[in-house]
């Protein structure tokens, strides 16, 4: 089941988004978080943008991303539908990757973020850490946290 955080800014009014981002990372969960943002994107008549973050900077990285981000859009119906590959620096870990994903949602004005979430608990959680986590607290527009499957 999805969770959504409505930020600050949220109205008690029925939320119209208009500019929908969905990350990926070519996950199960993030194919989730694809067809929620889709399914909202044509209810909303908004428009869509798919991101993925690299860590590397390499041409065969920069190609597998690119990879993750086309086979998104082709497993779309949902128009238009915009693509964008970022760049964090892996010696920041996940925190480089949640503020480039946190960048791209205040450059693009994104209304709502979509994004899939490990559900990891315990030890892992702590020392793994969660992209998801930190977003909530980093990105200013509303979140949807979508869940793995049970």
């Amino acid at each position: 089941m999805p969770v959504l955080q409505r930020k600050k800014n949220y109205k008690r009014s029925i939320p119209m988004y208009k500019k929908i981002m969905v990350a990926v990372d070519g996950s199960e969960t993030a194919q989730n978080a694809l067809v929620e943002a889709q399914n909202i994107a044509n209810n909303y008549n908004a428009d869509l943008c798919i991101v993925h973050v690299i860590t590397d900077d390499s041409d065969a990285a920069r190609q597998a991303g690119t990879d993750v981000l086309d086979n998104a859009r082709n497993a779309t119906d949902a128009l238009p539908v915009e693509t964008k590959l970022l760049e964090a620096d892996l010696i920041y870990g996940l925190n480089g990757i949640s503020e480039a994903i946190s960048a791209a949602v205040k450059e693009w004005n994104a209304d709502l973020l979509v994004v899939g979430t490990a559900n990891r608990r315990g030890l892992e959680r702590f020392v793994v850490g969660s992209v998801a986590e930190q977003l909530v607290s980093k990105v200013e527009s509303s979140i949807l946290l979508v869940r793995p499957e049970a």
